[in-house]
């Protein structure tokens, strides 16, 4: 039986252990569901791109990918990714469309409770 890894990357490993801190001080779901889901092995984890983000969402909306953001596709609209990395292309596409790409500990120090945010996965 192979032994079940998670995250090997530092800051990752910090960002998930600080997630579940504040998830259990402010009884949060959304912050541990971002938690379990950035916990997975590197094969696992969510890679989203900006095509199925724009499908997704609607002007002025906020999002959260627990995960990388691609850089595939366009946005046409103007939205608030959070994500735990964007890949270059991503960020300037992101950029381009008036959009703000965002860390996932900036958005939880804007809204911790996760209100009126989407999860993309």
């Amino acid at each position: 039986m192979v032994k079940r890894t998670g995250p090997t990357n530092p800051l990752l490993k910090e960002l998930i252990e600080n997630l579940r801190k504040k998830s259990f001080e402010i009884k949060s779901n959304f912050l541990k569901d971002i938690a379990e889901k950035l916990n997975k092995p590197r094969r696992q984890r969510v890679e989203v791109n900006l095509a199925h983000i724009d499908r997704n969402t609607k002007k002025g909306d906020t999002v959260i990918v627990p995960g990388v953001v691609l850089g595939y596709g366009s946005l046409s609209k103007s939205i608030t990714i959070s994500a735990w990395k964007f890949s270059k292309p991503a960020k300037e596409k992101i950029k381009e469309s008036n959009s703000k790409a965002i860390s996932i500990e900036e958005l939880v120090k804007i809204n911790p409770k996760g209100k009126k945010v989407r999860i993309l996965c």
